[in-house]
């Protein structure tokens, strides 16, 4: 195939010597095509994924990160808050520093990167210091798809991560701010998690994923964040007692919590039979997206590009 084009694009050449002498530029853009970059599409999807808290990512799209992981893409979590008030006996700088290490050992295990900045846990505002940050972080990461939540939640943090997210949108292809980091030539595709709020407006699932194969990593992943979901979480919903001792049985414990509060959401069939067809039915696990407004509004053709886990049409 590729002795065929080099031919073709010969033979090309030769056949109009004569026009393309009188026009050099022309001769050496024609040579050009023989040493281009490979396609776009063949370059790894870039992803990051913003959350409030050391953990946010995870539950949002643990599964997709790790399905892109497994494919060779490369996936970014990134915190805005320390979680240094996630916790109901430690605080300040050692909890800090305790849940930067999960972190870490979270994105250890599905082989992405996860960053947490150094915000304090439940103080996030929407400043320019914070959207600056954010903007950095999309531009380093040179992203496709970026993930946050919807500014609309129970926790001020997570609104307004979402809020600084959503003011990043844009900003992130205009050069003369954020002078310090080059500006990405392209807006991303810009998606919320799931949830269940429904003020102002419910979620809308646009891209459901099917996490089937990786429910497993996910709860692995999760798993690493030992002071949330063995500790803090189980404690303000006072169930603590009821957490196992033995790791391998609080795992088995975590992972029966996920299937009872993150099972699949009857109002996400319609987007899961779109692009998985008759193989919908048995789909038990999956995880959904909402494209916002702010940022690039993908082709259905596009779509499948960015999300190369749903079978062919």
């Amino acid at each position: 195939m590729k002795l065929s084009f080099l031919h073709l694009v010969g033979k090309m050449l030769y056949k109009n010597l004569a026009y393309y002498a009188l026009r050099p530029t022309c001769v050496l853009a024609g040579l050009a095509l023989l040493t281009l970059p490979a396609p776009a599409q063949n370059q790894p999807i870039r992803v990051i994924a913003f959350g409030a808290h050391p953990d946010d990512c995870d539950l949002g799209a643990g599964g997709l990160a790790a399905k892109y992981a497994a494919r060779g893409n490369k996936v970014k979590f990134v915190s805005l808050t320390n979680g240094d008030a996630g916790h109901q006996s430690m605080r300040g700088e050692e909890l800090a520093k305790r849940r930067r290490a999960e972190a870490q050992e979270a994105g250890r295990r599905i082989g992405i990167e996860y960053e947490v900045l150094d915000n304090h846990d439940g103080k996030l505002l929407p400043t320019l210091d914070v959207r600056e940050q954010v903007i950095r972080e999309i531009r380093q990461w040179k992203a496709d798809i970026v993930i946050a939540p919807r500014p609309n939640d129970y926790h001020p943090d997570h609104r307004y991560t979402g809020v600084l997210v959503q003011d990043a949108s844009y900003m992130v292809i205009v050069p003369d701010l954020v002078t310090d980091t080059p500006p990405l030539k392209r807006n991303p595709v810009f998606l919320y998690y799931s949830d269940r709020f429904t003020r102002p407006q419910p979620f809308r699932a646009d891209i459901v994923v099917s996490i089937d194969d990786v429910f497993e990593e996910k709860i692995n992943m999760l798993d690493a964040h030992v002071s949330q979901f063995y500790e803090w979480l189980p404690w303000t919903e006072g169930q603590f007692e009821q957490v196992p001792k033995d790791p391998a049985e609080r795992k088995k414990w975590l992972a029966a919590s996920m299937r009872g509060e993150r099972k699949l959401q009857s109002e996400w069939r319609e987007a899961l039979e779109k692009r998985y067809g008759a193989q919908a039915a048995s789909i038990q696990h999956a995880e959904a997206f909402e494209i916002t407004e702010y940022g690039r509004q993908p082709s259905e053709e596009e779509i499948r590009k960015l999300f190369p886990f749903f079978p062919e049409r």
